[in-house]
């Protein structure tokens, strides 16, 4: 009787477990500079790899899903289906996200002495910027805390903003600047060869794919078919590309595993923990609301859109190899091939579904750092004694829902997101170096939250759209 093979997001899942307690044990031995210079590079060679499969198959997969549609009535309302589901499931998350934070209230579970002396500090910089959120309650002015005042001040006033935050706030202001529809400018590329460079102009490689896409169906099918048969021909080399990389996924994420967590550590175990210690509370109230989203909320949709055709653990399963994927690679467009895979061989989803709806969800919808990002800035904004009322909270879910259109044009675009929302609500946005140091691992949680709703919108799509 042959042996039956251990499912590969169970092997995912192992390797992911293996390099975790390999660089601890490296740390603990001191070996970390050898994890770092002959393991994590094989890690960095699994995301080269799924990146550089990414943005030909976006861009012949969508090409190939609209031409494969061949009614451009069809075409367009399953776009503004997509559109509005993906906009949706956002304003959801963020809601989500902002009901958790003010019923927990993470940031008001640190010692009052360090929110005190928080609050002193953000008095002081919204003094010097001119910003900032002016009540009642002043810290500042109060007569008794003056010696503390002068403390804080000078503390404060020798206090090093790094290259790394400058430079994002930089780039958030710079964003902010640019006008509400820069997104959209930004969508459209001067030159397409440009564009396949860079994995950071995903829209603009959407864009052209869709365009180049609605035009095949518009010429006589005599022209197009060769062109059609052609770029068909071409994705299914991309997707075999893609099976053969997953066959090396579980050592492959070792080695990923291994690089980051060897990163964090060093030569010193306890830093991780230690680490968590002061973010603890936060770190429990996003990942906890980014569970109940993804294991919640999409079920939720699932279920009202598609009725007795939901399966909890069908679905769950069907997309294990992409969630598992997701969750080590922290990137939604580097997950894309697999997702695909997932979606339509497990689920069912009909190829010109997924090859339109996926990849516009992989660059667009960012429902796990729109959650992330409400959280966020509310622990923030109590962190340092200030309350946001419901006008600023509605503004965050504004902000951070139009922010999140664009973000797949801007390097690192969860943080900078972060830091434009915090600047709209009158708050510092060098802040975010405060949670840094936990926010590689709930960008890995994100993410699986990003490609489950990716998943569920292809699912929801698939059975409320009639395709010929």
């Amino acid at each position: 009787m042959k042996k039956k093979k251990l499912e590969l997001h169970w092997q995912i899942v192992i390797g992911l477990l293996l390099g975790v307690i390999w660089a601890l044990s490296s740390s603990h031995f001191g070996w970390s500079e050898f994890t770092m210079n002959w393991i994590d590079p094989f890690g960095k060679i699994f995301i080269n790899l799924l990146k550089l499969i990414a943005v030909p198959l976006v861009l012949f997969s969508i090409i190939g899903g609209v031409a494969g549609i061949g009614d451009p009535d069809k075409l367009g309302k399953m776009g503004f289906k997509t559109l509005g589901l993906y906009l949706s499931t956002t304003v959801l998350a963020i809601t989500l996200g902002l009901g958790l934070v003010n019923f927990i209230k993470p940031g008001k579970l640190v010692k009052e002495e360090s929110r005190v002396e928080n609050r002193i500090v953000y008095e002081l910089w919204a003094k010097s910027s001119g910003v900032g959120i002016v009540d009642d309650n002043c810290f500042t002015c109060d007569a008794k805390n003056k010696q503390l005042v002068s403390e804080v001040a000078k503390r404060n006033g020798s206090e090093i903003v790094t290259a790394e935050i400058e430079n994002k706030m930089k780039l958030a202001q710079s964003t902010k600047e640019a006008g509400p529809l820069q997104f959209l400018v930004d969508m459209v590329p001067s030159n397409i060869f440009v564009s396949l460079n860079d994995n950071g102009l995903m829209l603009q490689i959407i864009f052209f794919a869709l365009f180049f896409g609605i035009s095949l169906l518009m010429i006589p099918k005599k022209s197009s078919f060769h062109v059609i048969e052609l770029i068909n021909g071409i994705n299914d080399v991309f997707i075999k590309m893609v099976e053969l990389i997953m066959k090396a996924a579980p050592y492959f994420v070792f080695a990923l595993m291994a690089g980051i967590v060897s990163k964090m550590a060093g030569d010193n175990p306890a830093k991780v923990l230690e680490i968590f210690k002061g973010l603890s509370w936060y770190f429990v109230v996003v990942a906890l609301g980014l569970i109940l989203m993804a294991f919640g909320v999409y079920p939720l949709l699932l279920k009202m859109f598609t009725r007795k055709d939901f399966s909890y653990r069908k679905f769950f399963s069907g997309i294990s190899e992409a969630q598992a994927l997701a969750f080590s690679t922290s990137s939604s467009a580097a997950t894309l091939p697999v997702t695909m895979e997932c979606v339509e061989e497990n689920l069912g989803v009909d190829k010109r579904v997924t090859s339109f709806v996926l990849p516009i969800g992989a660059t667009v919808n960012m429902d796990g750092t729109s959650l992330y990002q409400a959280i966020a800035v509310i622990f923030l904004a109590h962190l340092h004694n200030v309350d946001l009322d419901i006008a600023h909270q509605i503004t965050i879910v504004l902000t951070a829902t139009l922010a999140s259109i664009g973000s797949a044009a801007i390097p690192g675009a969860g943080l900078v997101m972060l830091m434009i929302v915090l600047q709209t609500v009158g708050l510092d946005p060098a802040w975010i170096a405060i949670i840094l140091p936990v926010d590689r691992l709930l960008d890995m949680l994100r993410t699986v939250v990003n490609v489950t709703g990716d998943a569920a919108v292809s699912t929801i799509i698939a059975k409320t759209e009639k395709l010929d």
